[in-house]
């Protein structure tokens, strides 16, 4: 055993020797030996691990995989340019010694940890940062097991919301879990994130249907929720991801979905009375029974009036409903007649189906389409997130829509996705997420893409000066004191922690109490202070303990 040992070692330092300085990729300039981390990986996954080939999961700068690795996940080019900082190594564990290993490592070396599930961090945290660091990506923890009779399941942390879907509808039809819509999320960063998606408003987010998880602690333990406690276990299902530990796993609670769905996809325009037509749902969608969700995106297409081609705004009215269409257009025509749904306008499918539909793919597709996680785009992008808690009046709608003018055809989007239902039944203090009663919407996204091969400096920052624009003539019309945002789609504009990190409980704060609200963030920082003083585990928008 110790001459195998060595001789993974040794081709782990050649790895690390025969690095060129040819490459244009910017690497940490590294001030120890990076043996040293090799050599205390492997130490520490052999005396955990009956198999211990390291050269199957580690990846140096060196490495012919290396770019392959860090680049296949991440879905926003604007954090994969050559000028982005480079983890010194990415480790793809195969087995849970081995993110231990990568923890306690880390942490003897002081090298900073990145833990990438899904690489879905609008910011690029999960693989980016400005000290030296390493990727821990989970893509290989991908284990799924759904127990029909219990209503459970046991997904692993690198599993995307694709592959849960349909390992869950392999063994049943009439159970789900209400995630999110976009299939090649991974389930670890969504749900300390507390996730939601086309059924929330009957089941609540994804991490309300957690009811257990294993996670790697600063220590390098392996806990779940009985040794780590009641307090840890609520901070990490909506707390976000960075804080507290590396999480290997969740147990969830599978939610009842009937046999058929109905769904819809409807455009309507400025001709259609759009702006009366949007300030009435506003006042509707919220107050919809909760198996019936009606949401609206808002961006211009291209039209041709009288064959000069012009820039028109379009607001497509999506929705989903657990249930028939009989059912479906008694509710429209009770409720909101005003959009004019009709029988046509519908269709009744399955809800793995459904789950294609919202996530933008051709529902009659087979649902092994889900299994895919090669991200549908690699456009650039920049996003922010809202909530509203009253109407805004037509003339703030009006500003939106001479907003959207501004931009390139179809480039930006707003996105408004209503609260209600079983949101407003649970209280803000259940979990960290403390976005619930109050909320008549939430604006989902704001939301500006680009192509890669405009990233440079100054299209860049023509596309963001544009949203944040946008985000500033919101302020009126949106919640305040704080004015809230969903840390699942994070924006380090609205604050950050040091580079290297770190930050006071008042820098912190700033950011904190947008995500989570005061009383949550609080008691945030409490277990932090519990569970990881010396703040090991810490990005720029991470939990500090107190001093």
């Amino acid at each position: 055993m110790m001459l195998r040992n060595s001789s993974i070692f040794l081709y782990l330092i050649v790895f690390v020797i025969t690095f060129s300085s040819t490459t244009n990729a910017r690497i940490h300039d590294y001030q120890y030996p990076k043996t040293s981390f090799l050599q205390c990986l492997s130490h520490h996954s052999s005396s955990n691990s009956s198999n211990n080939d390291l050269t199957k999961v580690v990846y140096t700068t060196t490495n012919s995989s290396y770019f392959s690795v860090l680049n296949f996940t991440i879905i926003n080019p604007r954090f994969s340019s050559p000028s982005t900082p480079k983890p010194l190594f990415i480790i793809t564990p195969l087995y849970e010694s081995q993110v231990q290993a990568a923890v306690i490592c880390a942490r003897k070396h002081g090298v900073q940890i990145r833990v990438r599930s899904g690489g879905h961090d609008y910011e690029g945290l999960s693989y980016v940062s400005e000290i030296p660091f390493i990727v821990i990506d989970m893509i290989n923890f991908r284990s799924i097991t759904v127990d029909v009779e219990r209503r459970t399941g046991w997904v692993q942390t690198g599993a995307t919301l694709g592959e849960l879907y349909y390992e869950i509808n392999k063994k049943s039809k009439t159970l789900a879990f209400p995630g999110g819509a976009c299939p090649t999320i991974g389930v670890g960063g969504h749900i300390t994130g507390g996730g939601y998606g086309a059924i929330f408003r009957k089941y609540g987010l994804a991490a309300d249907n957690v009811i257990d998880a294993q996670l790697v602690d600063v220590e390098g333990r392996v806990l779940d929720r009985e040794t780590m406690g009641e307090e840890l276990f609520w901070a990490i299902r909506g707390g976000g991801g960075a804080s507290f530990g590396v999480i290997l796993a969740w147990k969830v609670l599978l939610v009842r979905v009937p046999e058929t769905v109905t769904v819809f996809s409807i455009n309507r325009n400025l001709e259609h009375n759009l702006t009366k037509l949007v300030h009435r749902w506003q006042y509707i969608a919220h107050k919809l029974p909760k198996k019936l969700l009606l949401a609206v995106r808002f961006q211009t297409v291209n039209s041709t009036k009288k064959g000069i081609e012009m820039k028109k705004l379009q607001a497509t009215f999506i929705s989903v409903f657990l249930g028939r269409v009989d059912g479906l257009l008694y509710l429209m025509e009770k409720r909101f007649p005003e959009l004019g749904l009709v029988r046509e306008d519908c269709t009744q499918m399955s809800w793995i189906q459904s789950a294609l539909f919202v996530a933008g793919l051709p529902s009659e597709q087979s649902p092994e389409i889900l299994l895919d996680r090669t991200p549908q785009s690699r456009l650039s992008f920049k996003a922010k997130s809202d909530y509203v808690k009253e109407p805004i009046p037509e003339k703030g709608l009006e500003g939106i829509w001479e907003r959207l003018y501004e931009e390139e055809v179809g480039s930006g989007i707003v996105i408004m996705s209503p609260y209600g239902g079983k949101m407003s039944e649970i209280p803000e203090s259940e979990l960290p997420f403390g976005h619930r009663g109050g909320n008549m919407y939430k604006i989902l996204h704001y939301l500006i893409y680009w192509e890669e091969e405009e990233n440079s400096g100054i299209v860049v920052e023509k596309h963001i000066s544009w949203i944040r624009r946008l985000y500033n003539y919101m302020t009126p019309f949106v919640s305040k004191n704080p004015r809230s945002a969903y840390i699942n789609y994070r924006d380090l504009d609205i604050g950050r922690n040091s580079n290297k990190g770190t930050a006071t409980y008042a820098q912190a704060s700033i950011w904190g109490v947008k995500y989570f609200g005061q009383n949550n963030f609080n008691r945030l920082v409490h277990v932090k202070t519990m569970v990881d003083p010396t703040n090991f585990f810490r990005n720029e928008q991470s939990i500090p303990p107190l001093p």
